[in-house]
């Protein structure tokens, strides 16, 4: 009978983590930034309909990173729970910590189970308030971990360095666009090159509190994008004269072809010709 190969716990719960960790790494970032009015959310996302950020209720909404067949069907677990509850319950007894809670019950249970994969995917739960310090972002990972920040949150790929861009430009109570500008400044820094991200290559959304609708959340259009894009694209410098744009006082040659010419006069006295080499030019 042959013994059966041993690896320690500690050793597989390290694989695993690994595992996860270097799917995760292979796709895009994704931020969600709190402003003025509320969350912003940006990924790079080139796809059109395999979306990474979506709703989940009223006032909730879902970002993730990963593989998109194992996120969408935790998306979809959520807005059941959501609306189960909603309906059973009452709308305002749907909150981002029970939605996230649940999530880390379900992530922790897989990990830690030998029978399956751990799923490559990191997830982000916002729910916003009725002011900036009564919103809620938590961060969860593929172990089950979650965590309350604020501020702002980064996930997929290289998210350290995208992390410590957004450090070092983000501030409290940031406007729409500046957070908008912010992000994608940040995506684009994600490696040695810096990057010009366009708006066909990022999915933007918003929790916007100021609307009045009962829900919350929105998706930013490409058109709107390019044009909250170009507001908040700082002035570029003026631009310097060319050596053949024509300077104060002195005539154009389109001009001097068009001004007229005064008939020669037999008894002026005639210019000796110049040397070879010499300059013909008016001074």
């Amino acid at each position: 009978m042959s013994v059966p190969f041993y690896v320690s716990p500690e050793q597989l719960m390290r694989d695993r983590a690994d595992f996860a960790r270097k799917g995760i790494s292979k796709g895009r970032s994704a931020i969600a930034l709190q402003y003025a009015d509320g969350i912003l959310f940006v990924a790079e996302n080139r796809s059109p309909a395999l979306h990474k950020v979506a709703e989940i209720y009223d006032r909730m909404a879902f970002a993730a990173v990963g593989r998109y067949n194992e996120f969408e069907n935790l998306r979809i677990a959520g807005v059941r729970l959501a609306d189960m509850r909603g309906y059973s319950y009452d709308r305002r007894d749907v909150t981002g910590r029970a939605l996230a809670n649940a999530y880390a019950q379900t992530l922790g249970a897989i990990f830690s189970s030998g029978g399956e994969k751990p799923l490559e995917v990191e997830i982000l739960v916002a729910e916003i308030g009725a002011s900036a310090a009564e919103d809620q972002i938590y961060r969860l990972t593929y172990d089950g971990s979650i965590a309350d920040v604020r501020g702002y949150a980064v996930m997929g790929g290289p998210a350290e360095t995208v992390a410590d861009y957004v450090g070092e430009h983000f501030k409290e109570g940031i406007s729409l666009a500046g957070a908008l500008r912010l992000a994608v400044d940040a995506l684009g820094h994600d490696s040695g090159e810096v990057r010009q991200l366009t708006s066909d290559q990022i999915e933007v959304a918003v929790l916007d509190r100021t609307r009045t609708q009962v829900r919350k959340f929105k998706r930013i259009s490409v058109e709107t994008l390019e044009r909250i894009l170009s507001e908040s694209r700082p002035d570029s410098e003026p631009a310097k004269p060319t050596e053949d744009a024509p300077v104060a006082g002195e005539t154009t040659t389109a001009a001097a072809d068009e001004a007229p010419v005064a008939p020669p006069d037999d008894d002026a006295p005639v210019a000796p010709p110049e040397e070879p080499g010499g300059d013909n030019r008016p001074l």
